[in-house]
């Protein structure tokens, strides 16, 4: 659109031509300025700072010992090799049992799946409830489990074994699970009722209209809103889970080790050569599920997030 002057009447005059009337809209930004230097500067170092242990790991694994005995450990293997691999899954000593993490794999797909689902399930009934059904002591409870979700875990952790011990159970998948169960709601109901606050009342009160109960709304109106929530809380626990050694260590026996035991176990052990391609495939086999739990999800992971799951 050309510009239009005015002259000294006061009235506009002939419209200026586009080659006279100058550019417009928003000026053009610097590539090299000094806020971008320092953003991109600072995420570099940062990325680096984040990768450089993987790709060592990495690069590791696939060389053998007599390679890792003389080289650097920044270069890439001169030949490369799944040995360290395979034993790390299959044969590699973890205490008295040389069956690698292949048990200890399971033991936590074991831990992991029913952990996720319960504490999820509870603590989304949870949050609902005290979302949106204002029943008496809702405020006692909530402020209950948020003291919960900060208590450390290390002040409890002889007496749960004293719990789990009368219960018949410790040192069992069971009770581990019961333990993670636990652990996981007051945090997990936290971001439920935040993100259940956050959905329009109006639904809610248009449903109660409608004569929907108490489950009748849960199951057919909030549930299918809450996917992103959902994604936010099984990459949460799943993380936690798979990622625990305390509760693992503490609460079971080594022949129901989860994974992360039987890794500090390979590490960590004391006779014979110290194999670092082994140590470091079995780390890299044991962050594995995380990672794709995450990389698969992502998305929904920051859209859950976004959403309202840390609002409150």
């Amino acid at each position: 659109m050309a510009s239009t002057a005015i002259d000294y009447a006061g009235a506009p005059a002939e419209p200026l031509p586009q080659e006279l009337a100058g550019p417009r809209g928003a000026r053009p930004r610097r590539l090299l300025s000094r806020r971008n230097i320092f953003l991109y500067g600072t995420l570099t170092v940062v990325a680096i700072y984040y990768l450089l242990p993987l790709y060592v790991m990495v690069v590791t694994s696939l060389k053998g010992m007599p390679e890792i005995r003389v080289g650097n450990i920044f270069a890439p293997p001169l030949e490369i090799t799944f040995e360290p691999w395979v034993k790390a899954w299959s044969s590699a000593c973890t205490g008295l049992n040389c069956d690698g993490l292949s048990r200890g794999f399971w033991n936590s797909v074991r831990i992991t799946v029913p952990s996720v689902i319960l504490s999820i399930a509870i603590a989304s009934i949870n949050g609902y409830a005290l979302a949106n059904w204002r029943f008496k002591g809702a405020n006692t409870f909530f402020t209950i489990l948020i003291v919960g979700a900060f208590i450390p875990y290390q002040v409890m952790l002889y007496p749960i074994v004293i719990i789990l011990r009368e219960m018949g159970i410790y040192g069992t998948l069971t009770g581990l699970v019961l333990v993670h169960t636990v652990f996981g709601m007051p945090i997990l109901t936290l971001l439920f009722r935040n993100y259940f606050a956050s959905v329009p009342e109006e639904l809610f009160k248009a449903a109660r209209v409608d004569g929907a109960g108490f489950w009748g709304i849960y199951f057919k109106i909030m549930l299918p809103m809450s996917l992103p929530i959902f994604v936010v809380a099984i990459i949460l626990q799943v993380t936690g889970i798979w990622n625990d050694f305390l509760f693992g260590v503490v609460y079971t026996k080594p022949d129901v080790y989860p994974m992360t035991v039987q890794l500090n176990n390979i590490v960590n052990a004391t006779q014979g050569v110290k194999e670092y391609n082994v140590n470091m495939a079995a780390t890299i086999i044991t962050g594995l599920v995380p990672l794709i739990v995450y990389f698969a999800s992502g998305k929904l992971f920051v859209r859950g997030i976004a959403a309202g799951a840390v609002k409150g």
